[in-house]
């Protein structure tokens, strides 16, 4: 199987396993003694790690998943994360990675919407699904590294290798990515065998230049889209070593991991950046001459971040644009090639147009919608024809950000098309907060709109109307979302009001809270 320089869809074989295309090309190529990973539990050589996947494919068989069923992976990132996803797609059974930061009641949706068939949850998460495991008798439970079901390294253990691949397509579903909207309910998009392998050549290898002798750490976690391409599908493209850590991604921790193992490559988010950059644990160029480039995508990337990197590490943050609907970054900036406060250019390999609400491109330097066409893009979202229909159209997907682009191909970012807010790269629904501070006894109703901190990212700002009677009490309304909600998306301030501002019908007038 040639699939190196695939560049799209037409390049790959029919016949197309994605676990089986990014793993068995590193035996082939001698590096099976090489270091895949590394994680809490030591370094496990690429060998190694396909033995495991091929383990996992058959005990994927012996609990009696067949082609097409889904299982979630609420998994933080250790081996054993690749070790499911990839286990899974090479027997043709869809994994569905979710957000560890979920409430119970997030995941119970899941399940109930995917239909899913079996569940992988690390034993630091199983408090939040025991109620899950109970309300569905007929859902497969697996833990991994402690927890109260099936023990998911004995299962790998015991079972009898399959290192022939399912007889998977490149157009085939091979994994889903749940992804937020506008009412709060995620959408799960069904992402094609053909996407890993794409992204890795048109951005891993095209744009930052991954390569085998890198080291490379994500902030940014596994079940997000872009920490599964950085720490994933992009190094073991390219046979280089991934670095995983399981843990918050505090300073100290992330300097550590970077010092311990000279990574090459880190891939973070802005929100981090802007932490790290001001910690006293952040090291110096002298202590990481290692690190030869760094990425950096969520939210868009403000340039005083990009600066004070380049001055303190000699290289540059690539700034980029990515969805979980196209995989990875599709709009980035280049080495040697960088624009602070600028987004980037349209990635090799895809095709973008900033266009006004009749689908027309707009002049240059005009705000417009930007829309993006490629062969990564998801297939569609499952059981949602309706935000399918709006999504993805005559082959374009469109993004919900607005975007300015000048002569040369510049793109800069202009906002959202609605009112998500992304608060450390993460979609959050402004609803979502507001029901749940309306749920609290001392609130009459409540507006949350994006507000920039003093690093100029994005976080919740609410505005709250208080019963009569009641008093203003910011800390117990933290605590109150943050009891409701995953902790990211908590309000960071609040503003007590006497009303909010409405159209004649009743809707909130969003807008006028942002600029006032």
């Amino acid at each position: 199987m040639i699939t190196s320089n695939a560049r799209c869809l037409a390049d790959l074989p029919d016949r197309f396993n994605a676990a089986d295309d990014i793993l068995r090309p590193n035996l082939e190529q001698g590096r099976g003694t090489k270091t895949a990973i590394i994680d809490t539990r030591g370094a496990l050589s690429y060998q190694a790690l396909s033995e495991r996947v091929d383990r996992m494919a058959g005990a994927i068989r012996r609990w009696g998943f067949e082609p097409g069923d889904r299982v979630l992976l609420c998994l933080l990132d250790t081996r054993d994360f690749p070790t499911v996803f990839l286990g899974a797609i090479k027997a043709g059974v869809i994994p569905v990675p979710l957000n560890t930061l979920l409430t119970a009641d997030d995941y119970h949706w899941i399940v109930a919407n995917s239909e899913a068939r079996g569940a992988f949850v690390s034993g630091d998460l199983a408090d939040r699904w025991q109620g899950i495991a109970n309300d569905y008798p007929q859902l497969t439970m697996v833990s991994s590294e402690g927890g109260p079901w099936s023990d998911l390294e004995a299962a790998i253990e015991s079972a009898r290798p399959i290192p022939e691949p399912a007889a998977t397509r490149a157009e085939d579903i091979a994994f889903w990515l749940y992804t937020s909207g506008s009412t709060g309910k995620p959408k799960g998009a069904m992402h094609r065998h053909a996407a890993l392998r794409l992204t890795a050549n048109l951005y891993g290898r095209g744009v930052v230049g991954y390569r085998e002798s890198d080291t490379v750490l994500s902030v940014a976690k596994l079940f997000f889209a872009y920490g599964l391409g950085n720490a994933l599908s992009f190094p073991l493209a390219v046979g280089a070593t991934v670095v995983l850590n399981r843990d918050r991604p505090l300073p100290e921790i992330i300097s550590d991991l970077l010092k311990t193992h000279q990574v090459s490559i880190l891939c973070g988010v802005p929100t981090f950046f802007a932490g790290w950059l001001n910690s006293d644990d952040c090291p110096t160029q002298a202590q990481l001459p290692s690190l030869r480039q760094a990425v950096s995508a969520g939210e868009a990337l403000p340039a005083h971040l990009g600066e004070t990197f380049k001055t303190r590490f000699g290289t540059d943050i690539l700034d980029g644009l990515g969805s979980t609907e196209m995989t990875h970054i599709f709009v980035s900036q280049r080495p040697g090639q960088v624009r602070y406060g600028c987004t980037g250019r349209v990635v090799d390999g895809y095709e973008i147009r900033v266009v006004d609400e009749n689908g027309v491109d707009v002049p240059e330097g005009d705000i417009g919608n930007l829309i993006v066409r490629g062969d990564s893009s998801a297939a569609a979202y499952w059981n949602n024809p309706e935000k399918t229909a709006t999504t993805f159209q005559n082959g374009w997907t469109l993004t919900g950000d607005k975007y300015t682009i000048d002569g040369d191909g510049w793109l800069t970012y202009a906002g959202r098309m609605d009112d998500m807010l992304k608060v450390g790269g993460i979609y959050v629904s402004p609803i979502e907060v507001e029901e749940a501070l309306s749920s609290h006894d001392s609130v009459l109703e409540a507006a949350v709109v994006g507000a920039e901190d003093d690093e100029g990212l994005v976080k919740p700002h609410a505005y709250v109307v208080l019963k009569a009677g009641a008093e203003p009490d910011e800390q117990a309304l933290k605590a109150h979302v943050k009891a409701q909600l995953a902790p990211y998306k908590y309000p960071r301030w609040f503003s007590f009001v006497t009303e909010l501002p409405k159209t004649a019908t009743g809707k909130i007038q969003r807008f006028k809270l942002r600029a006032s």
